[in-house]
């Protein structure tokens, strides 16, 4: 066994873990398969937040038969742990399915050897001293570069209590885990060490880094008693590292231009995050938001643990702490029971916060989740036809971001070459102008926005 290929789908948090497996597999001996060639081992990194994303999952596992039939494949990720019906059967020497990340790396290192009949006779000593490092790892080992990208994910955090009646997520990655601060540093000073400039922190549920639960404090009332046995004394809770602690820690990274914090949970923006946000110019004006409707009925039905009334007072907050700050969002449209008046709630709340970007879903039912059960269910046109509303008004709203940044300067983190373009701080796409400026990918550069488009704005060099 020689050679690999690793197929993703789903979230920021399976990339990351996807480039651990490609690193480790690295260690132990294996290269990454060029384009056109048939991988001895094929990884299938798995989603399953949705029905259709089980389905591509599983599609790819058959895809990956077909470009390599002879070829190991091990399926992971988020789909193996849901432990149902729509999981691959396991079809005899060729395909492993992993359920557990505790000791993905073991399990795979096993693999390796039990298919390679010369290492497995050596016990896979002297044939490849990478195979050794194995015991090293009970886990996957943190990052030290993050191949194939300009800005690096860092994953701080795992596990999500929350509940939420759409989501799966709590059945496949329940335990709640937040990695050391000092880990974290070391790690991002390595991704700094190997050329990237900007680091996205991220986790299932970042918000919760450094707590026992996605639950706020103020529900702590509302817990059953052996959660509140779990989730420890206030004066414990003070004592544990925070996102803020994080968040402080890295802006101070020697060489880390750039750091931007994936998704956060509305309830949990602060006076203290937004301290840190003003503290450090290299972390970015941009906060995305786990948003999810506009409606408070439709976000009790959703078990969210906010009302509209607080999302709006979050929104204000962001925008008096932060200089015209970049506030995107992810919304689900057609949630059951969801009215002409709970929609137009969400539209208006859209235009009133101007989200730079919002990322529409369309409900579509998740079997396992409470919402599957839930009455009220819309019919698919109506559910598409508030999508592409919403859709048009993201468009419309993105503009209107862009156009008062226009005249004046911007940095740019270069990532794509034809043409030549890259992310600003406020998260929208800015191209180049001068077709000749020689500008590689990864150089962080001053421009000038020059005219605003339909899907980022124009910038001279």
């Amino acid at each position: 066994m020689r050679t690999f290929s690793i197929y993703t789908l789903g979230c920021k948090v399976n990339q990351y873990e996807s480039a651990q497996i490609a690193q480790f597999l690295e260690e132990l001996g294996l290269s990454a398969a060029v384009s056109g060639e048939k991988p001895d081992l094929a990884v299938i990194n798995t989603c399953c937040v949705t029905g259709t994303a089980s389905a591509k999952s599983r599609q790819y596992i058959q895809r990956a038969s077909k470009i390599s039939p002879a070829g190991v494949r091990v399926v992971c990720g988020c789909l193996p742990a849901m432990k149902s019906r729509e999981n691959p059967p396991c079809d005899g020497d060729n395909v492993h399915i992993i359920s557990s990340r505790d000791d993905l790396a073991q399990s795979i290192a096993q693999i390796i050897i039990g298919h390679n009949p010369l290492i497995k006779a050596k016990n896979g000593l002297k044939i490849k001293d990478g195979m050794a490092k194995f015991a090293k790892y009970p886990k996957l080992p943190p990052l030290s570069s993050f191949k194939g990208h300009t800005r690096a994910f860092l994953k701080v955090q795992d596990g999500c209590d929350g509940l939420c009646s759409y989501c799966i997520v709590p059945k496949v990655r329940p335990d709640i885990q937040s990695k050391p601060m000092g880990e974290a540093i070391e790690e991002a000073k390595a991704l700094v060490a190997a050329g990237h400039k900007e680091i996205v922190v991220t986790g299932v549920c970042l918000s919760a880094y450094g707590r026992q639960t996605v639950r706020r404090s103020g529900d702590q009332a509302n817990r059953r008693p052996e959660e509140q046995l779990n989730s420890g004394t206030v004066e414990q809770e003070k004592k544990k590292e925070k996102l803020t602690d994080l968040l402080t820690a890295l802006a101070r990274v020697p060489g880390l231009s750039r750091i931007r914090v994936s998704s956060l949970e509305p309830g949990d923006i602060s006076e203290e995050l937004l301290d840190v946000f003003c503290a450090h110019s290299n972390i970015m004006p941009h906060i995305h938001l786990s948003v999810q409707s506009g409606a408070s009925a439709t976000l009790k039905r959703m078990c969210r643990q906010y009302d509209a009334e607080e999302l709006r007072a979050k929104i204000e907050l962001i925008k008096r702490r932060l200089d015209r700050p970049a506030i995107t969002a992810d919304i689900i449209v057609g949630f059951p029971g969801e009215t002409d008046e709970d929609f137009q709630e969400t539209v208006e709340l859209a235009k009133w916060a101007g989200f730079s970007k919002i990322h529409v879903f369309p409900f579509s039912v998740r079997a396992g989740t409470a919402a599957a059960k839930l009455k009220g269910r819309l019919l698919a046109d109506v559910i598409k036809n508030r999508a592409q509303i919403l859709r048009k008004i993201s468009d419309e709203l993105g503009f209107k971001f862009r156009e008062q940044f226009v005249g004046e300067n911007c940095t740019v983190l270069l990532e794509e070459t034809q043409p030549i373009s890259g992310l600003n701080e406020r998260y929208f796409k800015v191209c180049l102008s001068n077709k000749t400026c020689e500008q590689k990918s990864n150089a962080l550069i001053t421009v000038k926005i020059s005219e605003n488009g339909s899907d980022g704005v124009i910038a001279n060099p």
